[in-house]
This record gives structure tokens, sequence and C-alpha cells, in this order.
């Protein structure tokens, strides 16, 4: 017979490098009672020497749930950096502990560390982890004089964020490299980007950046509609004015998934992904070697986990996760293709099309007529060169339908 969970079995324990001495009483309590131990290496290492039975994070920790589990109703401690609710073990224990029979004692995080060390408000920081996290993440928050705190991946983080920034532009902007913060191997060391030359860092660190920006500085502007010259393309690209319409229309909402479809050189999923940290994209592009363009073109603008299939619609659709807004920028003459876009929305979901061909707008004011949403007509001009004198040198004019599903 399995018997109930006994309350607040599992008790999850923040741990800095200043050891098991500086966590409360309740907590070291908690540590001595339990059954299972279970923490990195380190973490076992700061709390010892402990009598019960531990166990280390195995790769990837999601390996160790089942373990742990297999021991509900028991005492088990689990030992993290910091605060185990930022960046740590908390979330994944938490996917399948409840707070009911889960305690949380945290310690100071890093990031808090860091800004005491620094004299910095906290939250007028941008708090970045780059531990098993993409790197190119980073550079959306590179604004001028943005003050960035994040959490390495190792030794080799500081000096790849100092080759970033004076790849950027940013080469006067300071690096603030903190080490082993809270024990006795603590360390701060302090350069330029352009200057930056620090050898042996230990590879437990964070990085304060201090952004400092020039004319020359190459940095991300924050609203939709991004200049094009930002996008290596063959020319299959949503020109800034049209691109900037269409987020517009697409009405990007905090957690949501986009599906690009005929992404070209894959602006819209990209500014999509801009818009939010959060932000899920799929571009759907037929040729390889546009789809290749997407990749360097997501990695470049800081956005690298975008998700690219290669493949035509509608049957490149089979099996993705259901989005909650569509843009179809390329086959809109195609009903059938329209079709599964709209029935593969979620309820509340937002299509967008766009249109240059008469065959396509003629397709796009027939479903206007019969589902309604919104019809667009976009003309541009710019001011180009005509022998001495200046005129205005229209663009092909694009028609933009999009509708809600209700």
């Amino acid at each position: 017979m399995t018997l109930p969970p006994r309350e607040k079995w599992l008790s999850l324990i923040g741990i800095g490098e200043d050891g098991i001495e500086a966590i409360s009483p309740a907590a070291r309590t908690l540590i001595a009672q339990a059954h299972l131990v279970v923490g990195g290496v380190r973490h076992l290492a700061l709390a010892g020497p402990l009598s019960a039975e531990t166990m280390s994070w195995p790769s990837p920790l999601a390996d160790a749930i089942p373990q742990i589990l297999a021991r509900r109703g028991s005492p088990v401690c689990v030992l993290a950096s910091g605060d185990p609710f930022f960046y740590g073990a908390g979330t994944l224990l938490g996917a399948h502990v409840g707070p009911q029979e889960m305690q949380c004692f945290p310690a100071p995080s890093a990031f808090s560390l860091a800004a005491a060390r620094l004299n910095w408000s906290l939250q007028d920081c941008c708090l970045m982890s780059l531990h098993g996290r993409e790197f190119e993440r980073i550079i959306p928050a590179l604004q001028p004089l943005a003050k960035i705190l994040c959490l390495s991946w190792d030794e080799t983080t500081p000096p790849r964020l100092a080759k970033l920034l004076c790849q950027r532009g940013l080469g006067r902007s300071r690096i603030v490299v903190m080490e082993a913060m809270g024990g006795q191997r603590e360390r701060t060391r302090t350069s330029t980007a352009e200057d930056f030359r620090m050898e042996g860092i230990d590879p437990l660190n964070i990085v304060a950046l201090e952004i400092a920006a020039t004319v020359q500085s190459r940095i991300l502007p924050v609203a939709n509609g991004l200049a094009d010259s930002w996008f290596e393309t063959d020319g299959q690209l949503t020109k800034r004015e049209v691109r900037a319409v269409t987020l517009s229309s697409l009405a990007p909402r905090r957690g949501e998934l986009l599906w690009d479809v005929g992404a070209g050189s894959g602006s819209i999923a990209i500014e999509w992904l801009l818009s939010d940290p959060a932000n899920r994209a799929i571009a759907i592009e037929a040729r390889e070697d546009r789809a290749t363009v997407i990749r360097r073109n997501a990695e470049n603008l800081g956005v690298p986990h975008i998700e690219i299939i290669t493949g035509r619609a509608p049957e490149a659709f089979a099996n993705l996760a259901r989005p909650q807004a569509i843009f179809v920028g390329g086959g809109a003459s195609d009903a059938s293709l329209l079709d599964v876009a709209y029935a593969a929305l979620a309820p509340g979901g937002r299509l967008v099309v766009n249109a240059v061909t008469l065959e396509a707008e003629a397709e796009l004011i027939r479903r206007f007529k019969a589902q309604g949403g919104e019809l667009l007509r976009i003309e541009i001009s710019r001011g180009k060169t005509l022998g001495s004198f200046q005129a205005w040198r229209p663009a092909l004019p694009v028609t933009q339908w999009s509708v809600t599903k209700r």
C-alpha cells in the first residue's frame, strides 16, 4: 500500500560560497535530518560533511527527478546556488512537486550579491543568464547606458563578451568580472571591453556590463521596423515600412508562438521574437539556402532560439505546435494554403497575409467579403534622384488582409 506523502518532505535550500554556516538554523536542521541530499559536487562539499545519502546532479538535471520522486514522503534536501527560483533548480522541481510538499530557503542570488558589490539598483538592471543558453541572446540588451548582470557559462564568457562589445562598436563599455562571490576566493576585476586582458578567470563568475555607446555603435532599435540593412537577404525581404505595419497587425503578446510562412530572410519572425524574450517563432521556408540566411540573421540579431522548418507549406505544418499568430508573406493566391493556415490557429489567433500580385489580391478581397477582418492597401514611395532633380519612386503596393479566429 502506498502511504500518502509527508507534508513538506522536500526542502530546497540555497547555499552560497560562504558555506553551510551562512544559511539559517532551520535550513541546517533540515539538511541534518534528511535521508537524501541532492546537489552539485560543489554544493555537497560546501554543506559537508554529510551523514545522509548523497546524490550529485546528473546531466541532464531532469534525470534526477524520478529518483527524487521515488523518495516522496521521506525527508529529502536539494541544494542549489543562491536563490533556487532565480535561474535555478526550483522551476524544474516545482513542475513535479507542489508547494504543499516542498519548502524553499533561498540565499542571496548572484545578481543580488553583484548589485550590492557595485552599488547598483537591481530593479534598474537587465538580468540575464548565459549558462546553458545561447550566447547571442544578450545582443538585444546591449543598449546605451544599460547596466547588465549576466551569469556566465564558465571562464570563457567574459572574454567572449568583450569581443562581442568591440565588434559592435561598444569597446568603451565597462566590464566587471566577479568571481566566486561570497567565499574566501572572491575576486572582482574591472576593464573596458577594448582593453580586456584578464587571465585565470574562475569558472564560477558573474559579469556586469555598463554599456558605453558612440555614434558608430551598432545598437538594435527597440521598435518594430528595423532598417532593411540589418538583414542579409537575396531580395526576399518584407521591407521596413511594410514590416512595421505587419507586426502591428500580428499584435504580438508575451509568450505567443508565430508561424512565419514563406519566411524569406526571416525578418517577420525575427522581429516577433525581438518584441519579447518569451516569444517563440517558427520560420517555414522551402529553400534551404534561404533557411541558412534566416539562421544567420537570427543569430546576428540576438534571437538564436528561432525554429526553422525547411519545407513547403502547408505540408510543413504537420506536427508543429499550434500558433497564436500566422503570417503568410508568399503564396497568398493559394486558397488551400490559407484554409489550412486559418484552421491551424488557436481560437483568438491572428492570421495576417500580404499580397503584391493581382491574383493574390483577388483572393484576399474574396476572403475579406466572406470572413471579415481588415483589408489594407499599403503604398510606399521613396525619394530618389531623377537626373538633376529628386522625385518619388513608388514601391509595389501591398494588399494586407488580417483576421482574428473566432
